[in-house]
């Protein structure tokens, strides 16, 4: 059998790249050019987390593959990897391919070329070799004996290119074959066309994807810092930027360059003409018409599965062209987690495919509609007959199917349906009233709702009055009445005609309306009765929000863990409910995991989840947008972005207007907000005018559903200006007057609270060692949970406090932590000899005067004792120090850490 890099043939210039003719050598030296590594970006955006990823993966004898859509940032982040870790360019070869690389021989001249040296004299067994697997080997072998201190990088970029079998089944070789002195990476648009499971079960490969390679919003915004300090941008500007993109790399990187280069006003990055002409390349070009035309119409969509398209598509269209090939063609169309069968695009290719508007939109629209209304997804059915304006459809499906309407909480449809309805349709019809009221009651129009429901009470007929108390039992909650809300409560539930979701709803309400009152035990009854309510009637969406009632009842309780495990469970199971859009109570989970993560310290995953929540919020008017822009605040502040912070609270407010929310509903939230980061950028009298104006609400003891630790928490606030304006007695007295109000039921974060205040407090009137005492008690307490907030938020009043009783502290890595946020350097504990008798709280006082040089007579006049007592306290400090004089005192307490 003649081998198979013989050259013989004359009409195969492959065989002769291999086999060394003269003709091979020449086509083999055109091969080496491309063996080169890319050029570096200059001022890239150092990226350690990337890095450190990229890094790890790229060990001797592992496999690292990148896959993502086009504009990601895959050779430039692999590029930045080897660069920061100094990795010598003699050690990497990269080889980038193209369709010519589908003819196995010019794949594996390229390989063969990228791994040997050019002096390097081909071993015998591979020149004898009769196919390219047995050439392939041999050269893999030779690599391997080169030894380990040899080691190396081999890059294939663009592998999606490889189509053909026979080249497919090298590149599968190789990856299987990987010697343990090469890293192997891979770069590609595509998934790789062959398993790789076994690899990854033994730990040798690893993928990295397009949720890895995009911009945090934290990057994001260091990204667009020179356009921010020259206010070209602002940051509400690259908020949007962020959401719209989702962190895409090149659109980005675009926009900033057209931003440097034009000094005419800024466009919106979906007008810059470079992100159309990339998206254009990158995303249209590549297809045929048909396909075109196909991606065109699922973008017509907020989300499709490949059933959905078949229902829409129509003649002009490739029908095998369906959301998951694209996806896997690297169309940026992302399956939706949990849900494989269902994807969605990248917002900003969304918005840009849908310009211009295609020739039947209505019709598609409505056949959407009927298509969802068919499988019993009602918000999305009434979302697309409203887009195809089938008013009657409309409002069929707003009647048959209001509660599961309610359930879902899409009021952004409801409220666009409202507008079509003909006014005297609407007064005629009690159900719509209670529909609607409802629909503002959740969007936090609690007037508007009230105003609906009010003449029902002695115009409707017996059998609605238990769904008109359930209704006015939410709006009290909402108003934050909670001892009304349980009296309305209970009266619906005594209904008979009440159905099986007005009860769960209601449930609901008692369950939030006693975690209020810090009655867990009861409120953890109620959540049972709705979760129960939820399985018997078979609705997925119900026991989601049963769940995330549960988990605010952990979260009073500060049980964190429990409660992250309840809201991961419930998202868990929420998202693999197959065929079907998220809905609000998934967002509410993933909102309530974001306050876990943020009570824990644990910002960089808050941060990531709040972007999709304040995205959706938005989408569907969901009032939990307040709470999301509230905790924007919150991490805003933690890192001393003020002037952020304030533009979130602006923001917050001109939405709540907009949305024409109750001004009770969302004003004392964001005055709260205003003082209280006031009073951390050190404005004492504007803080203590925010709170001021926040005494009616404060007089009328109401307790906000999303927000119920509010009211105490606005206590605190109102200790921290007294204590900061050095009335310690009267915060004193307010810091008591919460503990009385709950009656010993105070949830556990608002107790960490007013105990870290209380130890400063402590610290100021009975000497430093009770308010280490009282310090350690809190971080104790709290170390259980790692509940890191309240130390946090507090760190204006409390950094004084721990710096001197950080030797003191043990060294936990919950404390560990409070050092970084306080900046405090972690140290060993400084090991000093025990007294035979402590000091007393009041000699403590005395030794402190003392330190400050005060007389025996004047420490007697501050402390309003005798001259006689001052002496005692004197002498049994010097005895229990075992010293003789008062220098000799203060140097031998400052070596004890008492002063």
């Amino acid at each position: 059998m003649k081998p198979f890099d013989d050259g013989s043939a004359a009409n195969d210039e492959f065989q002769s790249v291999l086999g060394g003719s003269y003709r091979g050598e020449l086509v083999k030296d055109l091969l080496r050019q491309r063996v080169r590594m890319p050029d570096p970006v200059a001022d890239y955006l150092a990226r350690p987390g990337l890095t450190g990823k990229i890094r790890q993966a790229c060990e001797p004898g592992k496999i690292l593959f990148l896959e993502s859509p086009p504009g990601f940032g895959k050779s430039h982040g692999l590029c930045a990897a080897f660069h920061e870790s100094e990795t010598g360019a003699d050690r990497i070869r990269w080889i980038s391919l193209t369709g010519q690389e589908n003819d196995a021989g010019r794949l594996l001249a390229l390989i063969e070329i990228a791994l040997t040296s050019r002096a390097t004299t081909r071993l015998r067994g591979q020149q004898n070799a009769s196919s390219y697997t047995d050439a392939l080997s041999v050269l893999l072998s030779g690599v391997a004996a080169s030894g380990a201190e040899d080691s190396r990088f081999l890059v294939i970029d663009n592998v999606g290119s490889i189509a053909h079998p026979a080249s497919t089944a090298l590149l599968h070789q190789l990856v299987v074959e990987t010697p343990a002195n090469l890293s192997l990476i891979l770069v590609s648009r595509k998934p790789l066309p062959f398993e790789t499971h076994s690899l990854e079960l033994a730990g040798r490969f690893r993928r990295l994807g397009a949720e890895d390679l995009e911009l945090t919003r934290s990057e994001t915004f260091e990204f667009f810092g020179d356009s921010l300090t020259s206010q070209k941008l602002t940051t509400v500007t690259i908020e949007h930027l962020h959401a719209l993109t989702e962190g895409w790399l090149t659109p980005l990187g675009l926009y900033q360059r057209e931003l440097q280069e034009s000094t005419e006003s800024r466009l919106p990055i979906q007008d810059s003409a470079s992100v159309e002409r990339f998206l254009r390349d990158a995303v249209l070009i590549p297809l045929t018409p048909g396909q075109q035309r196909s991606l065109r119409i699922m973008a017509e969509l907020d989300v499709v599965s490949d059933e959905l398209f078949l229902a829409l598509a129509d003649s002009a269209c490739d029908h095998a062209f369906r959301p998951s090939a694209a996806s896997e063609a690297g169309i940026p169309l992302r399956a939706i987690p949990g849900r494989g069968r269902w994807y969605r695009f990248n917002p900003l290719v969304h918005e840009w495919l849908q310009t211009p508007v295609m020739a039947g939109l209505e019709e598609r629209a409505l056949r959407a509609s009927r298509w969802f209304n068919h499988r019993g997804r009602f918000p999305e059915a009434l979302r697309y007959a409203l887009m195809a304006n089938a008013h009657d459809e409309a409002m069929q499906i707003a009647s048959d199917a209001s509660e599961a309407l309610l359930i879902g909480q899409d009021t952004a449809s409801l409220l666009a349906l409202r507008q079509s309805l003909p006014m005297d349709l609407f007064e005629q019809s009690p159900r719509l009233k209670i529909v609607y009221g409802w629909v503002h009651a959740i969007g936090g129009q609690f007037a508007r709702a009230r105003a609906l429901i009010d003449d029902l009470a002695t115009t409707a007929d017996q059998a609605l009055q238990g769904r008109v108390d359930a209704l006015r039992a939410f709006i009290l909650r909402g108003e934050g009445a909670v001892l009304e809300a349980l009296e309305v409560a209970d009266r619906a539930l005594a209904s008979a005609d009440l159905s099986a979701q007005g009860r769960l709803v209601t449930e609901l309400v008692r369950s939030s309306a006693m975690c209020a009152q810090g009655n867990f035990t009861q409120a953890r009854e109620a959540n049972r009765n709705a979760a129960r309510l939820a399985r018997e009637a078979g609705d997925n969406g119900s026991e989601t929000l049963a769940v995330y009632a549960h988990a605010r009842i952990e979260l009073g309780k500060g049980a964190l863990r429990h409660a992250e495990q309840l809201l991961r469970t419930g998202l868990d199971t929420a998202i693999n409910e197959a065929a079907r859009s998220a809905r609000v109570g998934e967002v509410r989970l993933q909102l309530h995991l974001v306050i876990v993560l943020w009570h824990q310290g644990r910002e960089r995953e808050a941060d990531r989840l709040l972007v999709n929540c304040v995205r959706h919020a938005e989408q569907t008017r969901d009032l939990a947008l307040l709470l999301a822009m509230s905790l924007r605040v919150l991490i805003c502040r933690t890192h001393e972005r003020l002037d952020e912070a304030f533009t979130w609270i602006g923001r917050a407010e001109r939405t709540m207007q907009a949305w024409k929310v109750d001004a009770s509903v969302y004003v004392p939230v964001l005055e709260a907000l205003k003082g209280s980061t006031w009073l951390v950028s050190g404005q004492i009298e504007a803080a203590t005018q925010a709170l001021e104006r926040l005494g009616p609400w404060r007089s009328a003891n109401c307790v906000p559903d999303m927000f119920p630790m509010m009211p105490g928490l606005l206590d605190c606030l109102q200790a921290r200006l007294e204590m900061a304006n050095q009335k310690d007695e009267c915060a004193a007295r307010t810091l008591k007057a919460i503990r009385d109000r709950h009656h010993e039921m105070v949830p556990f974060g608002l107790e960490l609270h007013v105990r870290l205040l209380e130890s400063v407090i402590a610290s100021r009137q009975k000497g430093m060692p009770a308010g280490q005492k009282a310090l350690a008690a809190a971080i104790d307490l709290a170390a259980g949970e790692h509940y890191l907030s309240p130390f946090t938020e507090l760190r204006r009043e409390l950094q004084p406090l721990m710096e001197k009783a950080w030797p003191h502290l043990p060294r936990l890595p919950f404390v560990d932590e409070i050092g970084r946020v306080y900046g405090i350097r972690t140290a060993p504990v400084v090991e000093t000899a025990q007294l035979a008798e402590p000091i007393s709280d009041r000699e403590q006082g005395v030794l402190e005067l003392i330190a400050q040089g005060l007389s025996n007579q004047d420490i007697a006049d501050k402390l309003h004792i005798s001259l006689h007592t001052v002496k005692t306290h004197a002498r049994r400090i010097n005895a229990k120090l075992e010293v003789k004089s008062r220098t000799q005192a203060i140097v031998r307490a400052r070596e004890l850490g008492l002063l």
